[in-house]
């Protein structure tokens, strides 16, 4: 493929978690939450249901966002790429977490702040 690669996830689902958020020394922020996505398929002539859990970062200004706006089972979409760290714990056993990396965040259910306040309100953020 050459130089050229595409990293690239698009996701449909639902918060399984209330986001962490974490304001960094810089000033700076960072939001963590599990995404599940549903799959329906047909085994032996059964529906099933599949749901598949991606562990989600968001950064800066969608990192604010997702933390004021966002609970467990919102429903939103999520858009930004494959991160992989790899690691040895202190027994020497190797590790690894697959993480998305959030460029871009849609809410698709209502957007309601936390506290139970409305959007609209003077210091509602903008999206």
């Amino acid at each position: 493929m050459g130089k050229n690669g595409l990293n690239k996830v698009m996701l449909i689902g639902n918060l399984g978690r209330d986001p962490e958020q974490k304001f960094l020394q810089n000033g700076g922020s960072v939001c963590t939450f599990s995404l599940g996505t549903n799959e329906s398929y047909t085994k032996d002539g059964e529906q099933k249901d599949r749901t598949e859990w991606h562990n989600v970062v968001f950064f800066g200004k969608l990192a604010e966002i997702a933390g004021e706006y966002l609970s467990k089972g919102s429903n939103v979409y999520v858009e930004g790429s494959l991160k992989t760290e790899k690691w040895e714990d202190r027994d020497g056993n190797k590790k690894q977490v697959t993480k998305v990396i959030g460029s871009k965040l849609i809410m698709l259910g209502d957007r309601k702040k936390k506290e139970g306040r409305e959007p609209g309100d003077e210091d509602d953020a903008s999206f």
